[in-house]
């Protein structure tokens, strides 16, 4: 059963992120599943910080969009969308090059609330950052 309320793919998501934060930083969305959603972000000089390494700020970047991108195509678009209330990240293990992959998974999906988890791994599969994002689910206006 797949956990998606609103029509999703790759090519959809990607029209709906054009010229926003995720393209500026090279965020590509690469797989959705029946419950997950997952998407890559490049280590480089958009994300890095001065020693070299990827920026913390990237890693919650990364996280709350394809956090908060999965937690809108969960509900209905036409009467509802998501909205990030807070984020938690633990940063692991530094990534210097190559691209980190986010995967975000639900916890908890409420008809007012939202709770994903997103871990974030290098190309080896080795974990960078666990993240976790809770979401507020508002109605819109008619």
């Amino acid at each position: 059963m797949s956990l998606w309320q609103t029509p999703v793919s790759l090519e959809i998501i990607a029209q709906r992120n054009q010229d926003t934060m995720s393209t500026h930083l090279g965020i590509e969305f690469i797989e959705v599943g029946a419950d997950y959603l997952k998407a890559r972000m490049p280590v480089d000089q958009r994300t890095k910080q001065p020693l070299g390494i990827m920026h913390g700020g990237a890693s919650c970047v990364l996280a709350e969009t394809v956090g908060s991108v999965a937690a809108n195509y969960s509900v209905d678009l036409n009467k509802e969308y998501c909205v990030g209330l807070d984020i938690n990240t633990n940063h692991l293990r530094q990534a210097r090059s190559g691209y980190v992959i986010a995967t975000a998974r639900p916890i908890h999906v409420g008809r007012k609330t939202h709770v994903w988890s997103i871990e974030i791994h290098n190309e080896q599969g080795e974990l960078v950052s666990i993240n976790r994002l809770t979401l507020m689910v508002l109605s819109k206006k008619s």
